[in-house]
């Protein structure tokens, strides 16, 4: 916090008096840790008149974005206890420059500027969050808002903030004792309705409490606030899990296909063309609990000197019990016709072979997170002020806290006793998948219905940072020159990040041959139709081409699956439902040792007769990368099923292989800040800012797919040598306060990135690792199968060759000495060259005099080089989260009433490179554009109570994805809006 200089007016006493006037009621922000005790003699003395409610936090928000060194953007809690939004996600979208990507339709992650989750720094109280699980982006649904003071965005460089923020820092501000001198206690209870529900309650609860005293003249003190929150939905979805480039067309008669793309000289078609690895519908019953608790200690021994220990945990559980159903396309054969669009994507496709099911989900996900820490603030002499803080933060995942299977399940069933499938996406927005059926019918009978496999996951992750940070600033009062203070620091980040991965296999087969349909009685199957299913989507609901599905008990397909499909009938292909069957499959730990200093100065001085402030500093951190990775020898591919081919993986323990890397980075900033009029101000920053690597690139080792299918032999090599993303940055901003919470603004900024890691895919063959697929025995298979007549799909072939004598004992094929090696496509990352990205960021608030109306609006135009060339095959390095988007909020506050409708609207976007079983060229994955309306009501019954209600996604927003064009479909899914009303009771 800046002292005033003796030979100007001081920002800051303007600021302090604007504060005063506004009435508010509270500190805004706790920027420097130890400025409590300050505050708190401010308050001693002069009476303040409460302001809470939209417009206190409006006021708030906009002062500290006035006030603040170089372009800031935050959001103030409207009152103790109450967040403008239920999620800290959701209300960050508020900022201009800020869009959400959601997780089970609320607001999950965030992007500023055009650069995505991992690019961007959460930091609780100014230290350093860990990333959820093994990644650094951290999830903010997890973390409850009642226990949320603000929320503040630093967009420019801050050599006095921990490095990571490329995008932006976000600073989460949490409720402490001394904010509030005396007894502050709220309590919060909420019946949540979502409309989607179809299993669990129609009605959930939430439940919070807040809770904040000082003792012994504000010597003592002490805040606690608890939430825990149940919401139970259902999620809709059709999907593709990947689209292949370039699969082996066949030889059809003219009227069979329909192909627009021009001929060359050479008599081929000019560009690539794409299929659907499958298609996918089905729908998951969630119920999602979260736990929140903070708890914070104060203790002020003298008037200088302030302790600080506190805890912030949260617990989030999600259930899933899902249920799909769809067809399989293997790996592009077997085509009977097909249609393909003028970019070459297939609009309608008939395939024979492969296999159509119906899918059984069941897994349980439990987030933890810790963080302890302490701090001391001492002002040591008026003009000397010392921080220091130490802080202990841990973030982990576990997709095994079902107690009973302790991993994530899936059982698939259904039949390859199937004539053709057909898929078609020429008319609607969803693709419409059928299959003609054996039995002459569209519809598969339930004693037709046998076992394919089953397969069992368990992928735990964990984050943890240790951090020590001290830091000492002298203010100006001695030497009459135009400085105002200097800051300088030191910190030590210890972070380190690793996870593992166990998957049974494919228990049980893989594979209908047998089915083993008699094992299941008719009853198990339970018939339904597609009315109300994905009704939002035009060719949804009793529209689809395939209008019904089965469901079945996951507990008593699991219990027959065990009893029946043993080691005696099965062999090695017994069902287990083990995530450790055959042990750890990979393991990787990536550690990252950071030592930072910094030395920053403000200054403040006329240019004529404009007051202009100038904020410039340099940070240097040099950091220590080890890299430890868990490598299974890999033994050779077998083919076990018509569709399903399988690592076999040499016996004994695996061994760790240790790498280790290094860099350094020297960061500096300059913020300038002019003060044309008491409105009118300009702002110029320019600074260097990183994001590092992420965690998987880091790790390094080799590995090769489990599941290696024809078109999709891939496997990765992690670079622990990989350098930072680090951006120099360039902004302008003009901003016009013209009135009490009313401004407008405009600004340009500008980023120029060195080093994006790119992703180089190498096709190279591994000795022993030989290929069945086109082998001699697969080429004779092929021959014995269309000498009689028959199509040679995929089923038919491998049927074949087990009927030619070279199945296993356990009915899967291996490889022969004279099968060639398997080419394998091996992407290994590395720095590559520089990209810009550029825009426009534009807001405008206004409040209407005493009027009680509202209106904010802000939107973001961003564009650059980063940009995915869907048309290219070739690896890319794109920047993921790169899109345009806008926010809209009008609200009315007065007589008790309290009305806000909001509005945030994101354009289409890159979700990431590389899809779940798309060709080995890392196709992209981008999502449509999205708008959400929502609502709040409040009403005061009286001082102390207040009753309210919320409506969210009121329009029912729907979200979707696709590939290279829109018309590669990757998934479409529904929600539905959410309700609830509650009350606020103040002690």
């Amino acid at each position: 916090m800046k002292k005033p200089m003796t030979f100007s007016i001081s920002p800051v006493a303007t600021a302090v008096s604007l504060v005063l006037t506004a009435g508010l009621a509270f500190p805004v922000y706790a920027q420097d840790q130890g400025q409590d005790n300050e505050e708190k003699a401010k308050e001693e003395s002069i009476e303040v008149i409460n302001v809470s409610g939209i417009r206190g936090s409006l006021a708030r928000s906009t002062d500290f974005k006035r006030q603040s060194s170089g372009v800031v953007d935050a959001i103030s809690a409207e009152e103790m206890g109450k967040f403008p939004d239920t999620n800290l996600a959701e209300s960050l979208q508020r900022i201009t420059g800020v869009s959400v990507s959601r997780n089970d339709g609320e607001g999950s992650q965030i992007t500023v500027r055009g650069f995505g989750p991992e690019f961007n720094l959460i930091t609780l109280n100014n230290r350093q969050m860990p990333g959820t699980g093994f990644t650094r982006s951290y999830s903010l649904e997890a973390l409850s808002s009642e226990g949320v003071t603000a929320l503040e965005v630093y967009k420019t460089a801050r050599a006095d903030t921990p490095s990571g923020g490329l995008g932006a820092t976000v600073n989460i501000v949490t409720t402490r004792p001394f904010q509030h001198s005396g007894q502050k206690f709220v309590v919060m209870g909420k019946a949540l309705h979502d409309s989607s529900v179809e299993k669990g309650d129609s009605v959930t609860p939430e439940l919070a409490a807040v809770y904040s005293n000082t003792f012994a003249d504000d010597m003592f003190g002490v805040s606690v606030s608890v939430s825990q929150q149940r919401r139970d939905f259902r999620q809709q979805y059709a999907n593709i899990q990947g689209w292949q480039a370039n699969v082996g067309l066949p030889d059809l008669d003219e009227g069979d296909y329909v192909d627009p793309r021009p001929i060359g000289e050479d008599g081929e078609r000019i560009g690539n063309h794409f299929f659907p690895k499958d298609m996918n519908y089905g729908f998951t019953d969630v119920q999602n609990e979260r736990t929140n608790g903070q708890v914070t200690f104060q203790f002020a021994p003298t008037d200088t000197m302030v302790f600080t220990a506190d805890y912030t945990g949260s617990r989030r559980t999600s259930g899933r019990v899902g249920f799909g159903w769809g067809i399989w396309n293997e790996f592009g054969g077997n085509i009977n016709s097909y249609i393909l669009d003028e970019n070459g994507t297939a609009v309608y496709a008939d395939i024979a072979g492969n296999d159509a099911s119906f899918t059984a989900n069941w897994d349980t996900t439990e987030i933890e997170a810790d963080s302890v820490g302490l701090n001391l603030t001492w002002d040591i002499t008026p003009d000397f002020r010392l921080w220091v803080d130490a802080h202990d933060s841990s973030n982990s995942i576990d997709n095994g806290a079902d107690p009973g299977l302790g991993s994530n399940g899936q059982i698939i069933m259904g039949s390859d006793q199937l004539q053709t499938k057909i898929y078609d996406y020429r008319n609607g927005e969803i693709p419409q998948a059928s299959v003609l059926w054996n039995n002459g019918t569209s519809v598969l009978a339930p004693n037709e219905i046998g076992s394919n496999f089953g397969q069992f996951i368990h992928s735990p992750g964990e984050s943890n940072v240790k951090q020590y940070q001290v830091e000492g600033t002298w203010y100006n009062s001695v030497l009459d020159i135009p400085l105002v203070s200097v800051k300088a620091g030191i910190s030590r980040t210890d972070q380190d990040m690793g996870g593992y991965e166990a998957w049974s296999g494919l228990r049980g087969g893989p594979g209908f041959s047998p089915s083993f349909a008699e094992i299941f009685p008719d009853g198990m199957f339970e018939y339904h139709d597609t009315s109300g299913f994905l009704d939002e989507f035009e060719g949804g609901g009793s529209d689809l081409a395939q209008n019904y599905y089965y469901t079945y008990d996951y507990n008593e397909a699991l219990a027959r699956h065990v009893a029946y499909l043993t080691e005696d009938l099965m062999g090695a292909d017994e069902f287990v439902a083990d995530a450790y069957y055959d042990g750890i499959d990979s393991q990787s730990y990536v550690r990252e040792q950071t030592d930072a200093i910094f030395l920053q100065s403000e200054w403040e001085f006329m240019i004529g007769s404009f007051l202009t402030e100038l904020n410039v500093g340099v940070r240097y951190e040099t950091t220590d990368v080890t890299s430890t990775v868990r490598q299974r020898v890999e033994q050779q591919v077998n083919w076990v099923s018509a569709s399903e081919w399988i690592m076999q993986y040499e016996q004994g323990d695996a061994t760790f292989l240790t790498q280790t890397g290094e860099h350094d980075v020297f960061l500096p900033m300059l913020d300038l800040k002019v003060n044309f009029t008491d409105q009118l101000i300009g702002r110029f920053s320019t600074g260097k800012t990183i994001s590092r690597a992420p965690l998987g690139a880091l790790a390094g080792g080799r590995s090769l797919s489990a599941s290696p299918k024809p078109g999709a032999r891939t496997g990765s090599s992690g670079n622990p040598n990989l350098l930072p993303f680090e951006s120099t940055n360039l902004d302008l901003a003009i901003e016009y306060y013209y009135g009490e919470g009313s401004y407008a603004s405009v600004g340009y900024f500008k980023k120029d990135v060195d080093n994006f890691v790119q992703t180089t895919i190498t096709e190279t063959t591994v000795e022993g690792l030989r290929d069945i697929f086109e082998g001699p025995r697969y080429q004779q298979a092929v021959a014995d199968v269309e000498a009689r007549g028959d199509q040679a799909t995929s089923t038919a072939i491998f049927e074949q060759m087990i009927a030619n004598g070279y199945g296993n004992a356990d009915g899967a094929i291996e490889p022969n000495a004279d099968d060639p090696l398997i080419v394998w496509s091996i992407s290994r990352p590395s720095n590559t060259d520089s990209k810009s990205v550029d825009g426009f960021e534009i807001a405008a608030q206004h409040l209407f005099g005493r009027s009680g109306f509202g209106l904010a609006a802000n939107a973001t135009f961003v564009d650059g080089d980063v940009r995915f060339d869907v048309t290219s095959l070739e690896q890319q390095a794109p920047l993921t989260g790169l899109s345009d988007s806008a926010n809209f909020q009008a609200f009315y506050e007065k007589d008790g009433w309290s009305v806000r409708a909001t509005y945030a609207w994101r354009d289409s976007y890159l979700i990431g490179v590389g899809q779940a079983q798309g060709s080995s060229d890392a196709p992209p994955q981008f999502a449509k554009s999205y708008g959400q309306w929502d609502l709040s009501v409040n009403y005061d019954v009286t001082e102390k109570l207040t009753v309210f209600f919320e409506g969210i996604n009121l329009n029912n927003e729907t979200e979707e994805g696709y590939g290279r064009y829109e018309e590669q479909f990757l998934f479409a899914r529904q929600y539905g809006p959410r309700y609830a009303v509650g009350a606020r009771y103040t002690f």
